[in-house]
């Protein structure tokens, strides 16, 4: 195998980690940093938007955002998530993983701007300008979950390859912490300065004029973490999987990695278009090859994206909802609207300080020596366990007192989804496709996630409604209520266990032996020599 293995991809897989590696993490890390910060801050201000923009006189309790609002403003990033990675993943095989990278991290910035400083003289106009840049700000994000984990897994070594991409996808705990942080820090410090009664006491008073820039300063600050990390994006040469096998460049791929190296690399063109022109390495994405090749690898990383981010997505979005079911942040006509930001900020803090941020690292450290395989099927096992554990007595839970289980329950939850299938339906479909497919492929497994962000960031905001009519938020039907969505987010993650066996174990195996590209010349090896039709 070694003997086939171009020189520039073999230096690559046995390479020593070194800072070339961390560089790389921290670049693409950032751009996941960011990503995080802007899917979920929106969720800590949309009980502030429908104080300001949607009050009611004489309503005993706050303004919220209408239905169909809600599910615009909470769900439009996801839809130009899904078709940002379906766009930019395509684009990333065909123009390369560092030429596009650029383009999505300057889409970022301007729409993270754009939101913030979003216009209209009614509620209406606002709301819908503000949808309408948080599209394209998903959009941008979008293509970062393929060339980010495309350009992790080509620059990697095969020995912890996992832990670095995992690494990347770490940054995303880190984005979701850091909104809360942002959050709690500007919303108290407009609290302290902008003395306001609560709702019960004064409706018109309770939510100050000042608050308007609240939401803002949140959605715009998103701006500075990807603008930072731009120009140390466009230094990163591009990757020798792409120069070689796609861009067929031999030379290129040998001074790039040379470069960064730090080791003389002979170039192999002759060799590059040997393994590159074999009809076997040629097939395309709708092909039958593909489909006998990849179709079920394809199927697993989609369908267990997909039924995963029904139920993290689920939960990030509207812990705010849980936790006010339970009691753990008070009524809102019992406090001011900043302060009510400030509460939702502060819980989502401490679930993603406790739960997601531990759960991010856990994969880090333990990925390459567990396995992608086990720590999934884990993941959505215990996901499984523990809302069904929240689920069944939810009676209990929601009693006095024993609030701080149900939170402790909550937050096991996303500790398990990140110790498990969050961070490896992402890293696995940019390691077991062909390079020339990799970052397609990685698009359309995490398009698939999204499409189950959808699902959960709409569908939950109906289904966790009261079954009884006269209890539901302003504007919705009468759902299922809180118990029974769990039921039903219990039943995702088992259906996460069962697609998992169709995704195979990559630890410690190089890109090129999991995609099969070298194939041919391995059976050729293994038959004394002899040709074997693949």
């Amino acid at each position: 195998m070694a003997r086939q293995q171009l020189e520039v991809l073999n230096a690559l897989d046995v390479a020593k980690t070194q800072l070339y590696h961390f560089t790389a993490i921290i670049i693409a890390g950032m751009g996941f940093f960011t990503d995080a910060y802007d899917l979920f801050c929106i969720s800590l201000v949309t009980k502030l938007l429908g104080r300001i923009y949607y009050r009611v006189d004489g309503s005993p309790t706050p303004g919220t955002l209408p239905p169909n609002v809600s599910a615009a403003v909470n769900g439009v990033a996801f839809c130009g998530t899904l078709t940002g990675q379906l766009f930019f993943g395509w684009l990333g095989d065909k123009m390369g993983r560092k030429k596009v990278y650029g383009m999505t991290l300057m889409i970022m910035v301007i729409c993270s701007i754009a939101s913030g400083l979003s216009f209209g003289h009614t509620a209406k106009s606002t709301m819908a300008t503000l949808c309408f840049f948080r599209f394209w700000l998903g959009f941008g994000i979008g293509g970062d979950y393929p060339l980010s984990a495309t350009i992790m897994s080509e620059y990697a070594n095969k020995k912890t390859r996992g832990a670095f991409i995992a690494a990347v996808f770490a940054m995303q705990g880190f984005g979701i912490l850091t909104g809360g942080i942002v959050t709690l820090i500007v919303s108290s410090a407009f609290k302290n300065h902008f003395k306001a009664p609560p709702y019960s006491a004064d409706a018109i008073g309770s939510t100050v004029p000042e608050a308007d820039f609240v939401w803002r300063i949140i959605l715009m600050f998103g701006a500075i973490p990807a603008g930072v990390t731009y120009y140390w994006r466009m230094k990163m040469p591009e990757t020798a999987r792409y120069t070689a096998l796609v861009a067929k460049n031999a030379k290129q791929a040998a001074q790039d990695m040379t470069r960064v190296l730090q080791v003389d690399i002979q170039e192999e063109q002759e060799k590059v278009e040997r393994i590159t022109l074999k009809e076997s390495n040629q097939f395309g994405l709708f092909s039958k090859e593909f489909l006998h090749r990849h179709g079920l690898h394809l199927l697993g990383t989609t369908t267990t994206w997909f039924v995963l981010d029904i139920a993290f997505y689920s939960q990030n979005l509207f812990q705010k909802d849980i936790f006010s079911a339970i009691g753990w942040i008070p009524k809102a006509a019992t406090m001011n609207a900043l302060e009510e930001v400030f509460k939702i900020s502060r819980a989502q803090t401490l679930i993603a300080l406790c739960g997601t941020v531990p759960g991010y690292w856990f994969t880090v450290a333990l990925i390459d020596i567990i396995g992608r395989f086990t720590i999934q099927m884990m993941g959505f096992f215990f996901m499984m366990v523990f809302m069904l554990g929240l689920a069944i007595p939810y009676h209990h839970w929601t009693t006095p007192g024993n609030h701080i289980g149900f939170v402790v329950m909550y937050g096991l939850t996303f500790f398990f989804a990140n110790f498990g299938p969050n961070s490896t339906t992402f890293i696995v479909p940019a390691e077991i496709f062909p390079a020339r497919l990799r970052s397609t492929c990685h698009g359309i497994s995490a398009a698939a996630g999204k499409a189950g962000a959808i699902v959960g960031s709409f569908g939950f905001l109906y289904a966790a409604q009261n079954k009884d009519k006269t209890k539901t938020d302003r504007g919705y039907p009468p759902g299922i209520g809180v118990r029974n969505s769990l039921f039903v987010l219990a039943a995702c993650n088992l259906l996460g266990l069962v697609f998992t066996l169709l995704v195979p174990e990559s630890k410690g195996k190089s890109l090129e032996e999991m995609s099969g590209e070298n194939e041919e010349e391995e059976m050729q090896e293994n038959a004394g020599g002899r040709t074997v039709p693949v």
